[in-house]
């Protein structure tokens, strides 16, 4: 279990993030069109996970627009959002914000919370949401970096994940 904080509070996890060095577990998530999104659609290229509450918080808006940024300049890289927004939420932020850089999957027929260890224990004020992590996926689908960001706050280490990817 991780502990993470908001505002100052502790809040756990149900579990901690996947390895280093680990294969990835398989996911599936719905796309904004409610079509199903598979991790082995990604086979071959990097993956970089920006997980997070939801979309319509200032936080998780600012790392969606920092990772769209980022993505445009990245090769043989997707950048997925995930979180436990319906994928209207999501296509309605992105459309708004003009971000086409990264691609948006929701939890909410899914067990990805539970299968990266991202979702918050049960009783707590954020319990059915996601925590804010960012986990990096290689070509083959092995994790090669992972952040369980501390403060729930506050955005990921956007330079350190994004030096994972050299």
């Amino acid at each position: 279990m991780a502990t993470v904080t908001f505002k100052g509070k502790p809040l756990h996890t149900i579990g901690n993030l996947p390895a280093v060095g680990t294969k990835a577990p398989d996911f599936t998530l719905v796309k904004s069109d409610l079509s199903e999104l598979h991790l082995s659609e990604y086979a071959g290229k990097k993956v970089v996970l920006n997980i997070f509450p939801s979309i319509d918080t200032s936080v998780c808006a600012a790392s969606v627009r920092a990772f769209n940024a980022a993505a445009a300049s990245l090769e043989n890289t997707v950048v997925l959002c995930v979180s436990a927004d319906l994928p209207f939420a999501a296509a309605r932020f992105c459309g708004a914000e003009g971000i086409e850089n990264v691609e948006t999957g929701s939890t909410f027929r899914s067990t990805f919370g539970t299968d990266y260890n991202v979702a918050f224990a049960e009783g707590q004020v954020f319990s059915g949401l996601l925590s804010r992590a960012v986990i990096i996926l290689n070509e083959a689908g092995e994790v090669i970096y992972t952040e369980q960001v501390h403060e729930i706050g506050e955005e990921p280490d956007y330079e350190a994940a994004l030096k994972a990817l050299e």
